[in-house]
This record gives structure tokens, sequence and C-alpha cells, in this order.
């Protein structure tokens, strides 16, 4: 029985024991610092005993003689790391940010029985020696720019973020009717405040396609509101109107809701620098676009 891994730039830390506890994060620390003290652990075949053991980009880390699914925890909320593809925008030693495709849940849950975003990041982070949190939601059937942070003292920085409305969060979708050049809605949510702005990109008598920023994060706020002025957004069955978007999905071959996130903008908390990222409009809704001769 034998564990091995080679210590490369993605997931390198000069202290052994910081190594194995980022690379088995599964593993408690107690038993990690119990492999070394018993001299079940080498680096380039040699058994080594110190914490502090100062590793170098090539080295070769192996644990031997140990079981190491007898020291694993228990999973918890059925999590299973698993490889998924994942296009990712920007990154960074503390921060992600992701493109998330439609369709694509971020957690397990009820009728979800396929790989879940935060299972592919914990893949991803566990090649790499991080532990993924999610900062901000998108909706299963909402794609575009999805932010992760690496560690919890950043999710804790970049949650408050968030919570200040200090991420500029801009959206492109596609709403029924002809709407006002502009707007802002600021109809309260769930008795919460909620404030919607949006400019129109194209306005045609059928739909109008805007670019809408959110200074709140309210539960499906985008989707609720335009239903409340009633300009749904296209293909939303759960506030708009299925009739409409049954007709719609046929002519132009929509199958979801049109709503992207497309821009993330913040101050990185760490380096104190602008960032702006963007997500390109995934393939599904640029066709839509084309054939509604909508230039993008």
């Amino acid at each position: 029985m034998m564990w091995k891994a080679k210590v490369r730039r993605s997931n390198y830390y000069s202290r052994l024991d910081r190594f194995l506890r980022r690379n088995l994060q599964r593993i408690p620390l107690s038993a990690v610092y119990k492999f070394i003290r018993k001299g079940k652990v080498y680096v380039n075949g040699k058994r080594v005993r110190e914490n502090s053991f100062r590793l170098e980009k090539g080295d070769v880390v192996e644990i031997r003689y140990v079981d190491l699914e007898r020291f694993e925890r228990r999973k918890e909320n059925n999590l299973e790391p698993q490889e998924i593809p994942l296009n990712i925008l920007y990154e960074d030693d503390r921060i992600m940010i992701l493109n998330k495709p439609a369709g694509v849940a971020l957690h397990p849950g009820k009728n979800i029985h396929v790989a879940t975003l935060i299972e592919g990041l914990m893949y991803y982070g566990n090649e790499r020696g991080f532990e993924p949190h999610l900062v901000h939601r998108l909706d299963l059937n909402t794609s575009g720019a999805l932010m992760v942070a690496k560690d919890k003292d950043t999710a804790r920085i970049l949650t408050e973020l968030f919570k200040k409305r200090l991420v500029k969060k801009e959206y492109l979708s596609l709403v029924r009717g002809a709407t006002k050049p502009s707007g802002v809605i600021d109809i309260p949510l769930d008795g919460q405040e909620a404030v919607t702005s949006y400019e129109v990109i194209h306005r045609g008598n059928e739909v109008s396609y805007v670019r809408v920023t959110i200074e709140t994060g309210r539960k499906h706020q985008i989707r609720r509101h335009f239903s409340m002025i009633k300009h749904h957004v296209v293909g939303d069955n759960k506030y708009g109107e299925k009739s409409f978007n049954r007709i719609f999905a046929k002519r132009y071959g929509l199958k979801r809701q049109f709503l992207h996130c497309t821009k993330l903008g913040f101050v990185h908390p760490l380096t104190g620098k602008k960032l702006t990222v963007e997500a390109p409009l995934s393939e599904d809704l640029r066709m839509v676009l084309t054939k509604l001769k909508i230039g993008r």
C-alpha cells in the first residue's frame, strides 16, 4: 500500500507537513503527523521524520505501508470529488473564476444525479492542494462567471465583498416584449431590498436584448423582477409564460432561460488591484441571437 505525489508548481508547499496536509485533505491532520513520526513518509526514496522538512519542486513524496482509507474522514453531504471539465477564466493562488455552463448544479440535491460543480472543483483542488469554497451562486440553468475561493479565509473576505455590494455583477438576458430603453426595478423581494438595473442593447416587438446589473443578490432576483414588470426572461418557465417560451423554443432553438453572467468586477482583496473578468456568451445563446439577427 503506497500513496505517491510529485511536488509541482501547482501543488507546492515548502514544508513537508503542509504539503501532505493540502494534498490529503480527507485525512485528519493528527494522522498526517503520525505518518511522519512513525517513519511512513519518504522523500525521493529516503525516510523523513521531520515535519518541517523542506521540499523542492520535482521531489517525489510517498507514504508507504499505510491503508489511507482507514484514516479518511466520513464523506459529508455525499460529496465525492469527480473530474469534470472546468472553463477557467481567471486563477491565482487564492481565487478562481469559472465560466459555468447551464445545466450544471453547484451542489448535490434532490433529482441531481450527475457530478456537480463543487465536486468537480474538489477534484481539481485535490490535485493542486487547495480546498474550494463557493462564495456566491448561479441558478442551475444560468451560465456565466462564477467566483470560487481557494481557502476559508479568502472565502470569508469575498463573501463580505458580495454582502457589501463591492462586486459588480453584469448579466446578459433576453426578455419578452419591447422594454423601455433603460430602467431600475427596485421592488422588494421576500421583504428585503432588491435593486436591478438594465439597459437595452437591442429592442424588438417580440423580445429585447438587455444588459443587467444587480446591486443585491436575492434568490432568482433578475427572473422575478423582470416578470414583475411583465417582461419575463425568455425561457424561464417558473416566472414566465410557458406557452410563449414553448413557441419561442421551437422557432429559435432555445432550451433554457436566456440568462448569462457576463462580467464580475471587483478590487482583489489581497493585491488591491481592480479586476474585471468577462465570461463569453455560451454557444447555445449565441445561436439564438444569430437566428434573431441580433449583434452581440
